[in-house]
């Protein structure tokens, strides 16, 4: 007895599914939404972000459930939806679709489910993905022990941590950016 097949979903299929989720092997995840805390600090991220680019008239920046198309990863991913973003370009023709082409810094942060050995091996495979489909910096911030790790597409299993005093970075996705990890977290 012959079995169905699952139909392969696509990016429009994605584009019309009511919450968060990213396509991965042709199949639409949903991501779980996210608690106040990892959202606020997101959010001042992605405020940071912005207030870069528009100072240097160079990329955007992206909130929460900003879509990316990429093609060709060995994972199967197609889309990314990352906590906080900013791309340098080039931007679509129409406005009101997703980029295609990756971040060129993504940010993730952890929610309450994003730690143990199980959700570590998801966070360094997603990250691997970032990379294979050129973003240039990934961040991944411990909302428990309020860190910031920040690894390069150039050294991607060498991440630079920052802690509460410093000023973390995104060299060299967002050339002279700086934030306060204290800021990021208070």
């Amino acid at each position: 007895m012959a079995t169905a097949q699952p139909q392969r979903e696509t990016l429009d299929d994605l584009y019309r599914f009511p919450g968060k989720a990213e396509l991965i092997g042709g199949r639409i995840v949903p991501l779980m939404a996210t608690g106040r805390r990892p959202n606020r600090i997101a959010f001042r991220i992605s405020r940071s972000l912005d207030d870069y680019a528009q100072q240097r008239g160079v990329g955007e920046a992206y909130t929460d459930n900003m879509g990316f198309s990429v093609t060709g990863l060995p994972s199967g991913r197609e889309s990314f939806s990352p906590d906080a973003s900013y791309h340098s370009g080039p931007f679509p023709t129409d406005p009101m679709r997703f980029i295609e082409a990756a971040p060129t810094l993504a940010v993730e942060v952890r929610g309450e489910y994003d730690y143990g050995d199980s959700a570590e091996g998801d966070l360094a495979a997603k990250r691997a993905d970032y990379f294979a489909a050129g973003t240039v910096v990934v961040w991944d911030v411990d909302t428990l022990h309020e860190l910031i790790r920040v690894y390069r597409a150039t050294d991607p299993d060498s991440p630079t941590t920052y802690g509460h005093g410093q000023l973390a970075e995104a060299e060299p996705a967002a050339p002279g950016w700086r934030v306060a990890v204290d800021r990021i977290f208070s």
